[in-house]
Order: structure tokens, then sequence, then C-alpha cells
């Protein structure tokens, strides 16, 4: 059976694609309208694969089922992280290094790279589990020495 695709090599394709489509948009459109387009774009497609992750979930979504999966996203070395806290409801962790950012902007897409990669990470949850809360203030793609990553996941009671 083949092994699927890491997902850094998939952005990695996309993003290659995606590079002509944004310089197109630009070309046409100009820099603000192209932005836009490429962030609901990109914002669509992470809500189709996160519902896709979601009805795989044995037993149905929850914040562990979430943990289960963060392998896909990690693989090849493409994140190192920092695990801060965890609990039944929370998941807390810096990454330290991430290879997404190093490859849009070896690329030449560090302008846009936020928008291929880190804007996908708040709709995911979205697509994933209406209960799963993430909060970021800081990325390496915008230049922090670290992504912050800050996930809880709601009970309905809780939301």
């Amino acid at each position: 059976m083949a092994q699927p695709l890491p997902i850094i090599e998939r952005r990695r394709i996309e993003a290659e694609l995606l590079k002509e489509v944004y310089e197109t948009l630009v070309e046409r459109h100009g820099k603000d309208e192209a932005r836009q387009i490429i962030t609901e774009s990109v914002r669509r497609s992470s809500m189709t694969q996160a519902a896709q992750f979601a009805a795989q979930a044995p037993g149905g979504t929850s914040l562990q089922s979430f943990i289960d999966i963060q392998s896909n996203w990690t693989a090849e070395n493409a994140l190192e992280i920092q695990e801060i806290h965890r609990d039944e409801n929370h998941l807390d962790f810096n990454v330290t290094r991430c290879r997404y950012a190093e490859m849009y902007k070896a690329m030449g897409l560090g302008e846009i790279g936020g928008l291929l990669s880190c804007n996908r990470d708040g709709s995911f949850c979205e697509g994933y589990d209406p209960n799963l809360k993430m909060t970021r203030t800081q990325t390496i793609m915008e230049g922090a020495s670290h992504c912050d990553f800050r996930y809880r996941y709601e009970t309905p009671s809780e939301a």
C-alpha cells in the first residue's frame, strides 16, 4: 500500500501552482484582491480537508483525536515542537522550527507563506470540530522566534 504524501510535500506542490495564480491575480486585480482570494481559497480548502479528517476520527472528534492526527503535519521533521501544557481540554505548544516557513521563503513566497500555511490552522479547527478553539499570537512566518499554539476543547456547556 502506498504511503500518503507528507503534508509538507503536498504544501510544496500546492505552493508551486498557487505562486503562479497569486502573481496572475496581482497583475489583473492588485495585491489586496489577490491576497483576499488566496486567503478565502485556502480557508475553504482547509475546512474541506478538516471535515475529511473529522469523518475518519474513530469514535468522533475530540481534543485527543485532534492530537492523534498532528503527526501528519510534523512528518518529515516539518515542525519542531515544544509542548507547554496538555490536559483533557487543553493543548499548548510552541513551534520552534517550521520547515513550512523555510520552504515558502526559499520558494520566494515569504510574502504569502502565512496565507498558504498559517492561515489554515484556525479554519482547520472550525472544519474539524466547532468545539476546538485555537489561539495564536505570533508565527515564525511573520518573523517571530516561535509560533505559540494554544488549543482548547470546549464542551457544549462551555460554548
